[in-house]
Order: C-alpha cells, then sequence, then structure tokens
C-alpha cells in the first residue's frame, strides 16, 4: 500500500461531527468500512476536513482499539506494556521499522509454508483433499492478512475448477456469517 500512486489512494475526510466520507465514492462510511478496505488492500488517507492534516494513523489506531474492545484480542497485553514503555525510550525510533520488517517476515515465511505445502502435494495420495484445505487456508488467510494474495492463487485459478470456486463462495459466506455473529 505504501508504494501506491496518488491517484490510486482514497481520500477519506474526517468531519467535526465524526462523520467519514469517502470522496471517491460520494458516501459517508463508518471505521467497520475503513477496516473492509484496509482488509481488502485499499490504499486510503484519512484528512481532517477543517483542518487538511493527514489523520490516517489515528484512524488505523481507533479501528485496532475497536477490534480488540469487540473481544477480537490480537495484541498480548504483555506486548502492549511492552510497546507503552517503548515511548519516550531511545530506541522508539527504531521500533516502527522493527515491526514492520517482523510483519514482512510474518507474510514471507507465510507465503513460503503455502509454497512448500503446495509442493509436496504432488507425491501424496490424499493430494486432491489436501488441495481443497488448502484453497480454504488461502481464503482464510487472505480474510485476515489485508493486501496478501496467497502465492500461487492466480495459477490455481487458471487450472481446473474441481470445486474450488465451491469451497471459496462457502468460506466467504461463512465468514460473512461470522462477522455478522461479531456484531
Amino acid at each position: 500500500m505504501a508504494n501506491a500512486k496518488d491517484d490510486d489512494v482514497v481520500v477519506i475526510k474526517k468531519y467535526a461531527n465524526r462523520r467519514l466520507y469517502n470522496t471517491r465514492s460520494s458516501s459517508y462510511i463508518t471505521l467497520d468500512h475503513l477496516a473492509k478496505m484496509t482488509r481488502e488492500g485499499v490504499d486510503y488517507k484519512v484528512l481532517d476536513a477543517k483542518s487538511g492534516n493527514d489523520i490516517t494513523h489515528q484512524i488505523l489506531t481507533q479501528i485496532i482499539m475497536d477490534e480488540e474492545a469487540n473481544g477480537e484480542h490480537m495484541l498480548p497485553v504483555n506486548f502492549l506494556r511492552e510497546l507503552i514503555c517503548m515511548y519516550g525510550n531511545s530506541m522508539q525510533s527504531l521500533v516502527p521499522h522493527y515491526l514492520e520488517a517482523s510483519m514482512e517476515n510474518f507474510r514471507s515465511n507465510q507465503s513460503k509454508l503455502a509454497k512448500a505445502f503446495e509442493d509436496s502435494l504432488g507425491n501424496n495420495p490424499l493430494a486432491k483433499l489436501a488441495e481443497q484445505n488448502m484453497a480454504m487456508f488461502k481464503v482464510a488467510a487472505s480474510s485476515f492478512m489485508p493486501g496478501s494474495e496467497p502465492a500461487g492463487a492466480s495459477e490455481s485459478e487458471a487450472k481446473p475448477d474441481n470445486g474450488i470456486s465451491s469451497l471459496r463462495e462457502q468460506m466467504e459466506e461463512m465468514q460473512k456469517r461470522l462477522d455478522e455473529l461479531g456484531k
């Protein structure tokens, strides 16, 4: 998302009444919409409508706080404590770079694991079943990792269907139901 052209960046304006306005779709949206856009890999920036200041960081932090408050705990308490301790510390400037590199390594390792698993399928008599499970894993993983297109997704789409698209649709429907239950 960081390398997107300015034309690709959706501008969201935040008004004093706390309403968010998507300038591309000319509609008011919510933080839930922004969270969904983030998961889908849409690059956006949020500007204060009055001052024009970029407040994207604060809005993203608010989305995380809302997710954590709604029971979607991803950040362990000890991690949060350590993070708070880093504010004002001489190492504070290194933390953002370290966290970004750690997340990139996590995604890379996730892709490598998926690739290794796919490569091992060819020698397994249960390869078709494993391939279907892998397709479901990719769909689930992509819903939790915004902007990540699982390795080989375009290749698998070029192969004969084998019921994978049906499984994807089922996984998407299950995700929608889970999202609705979480509200």
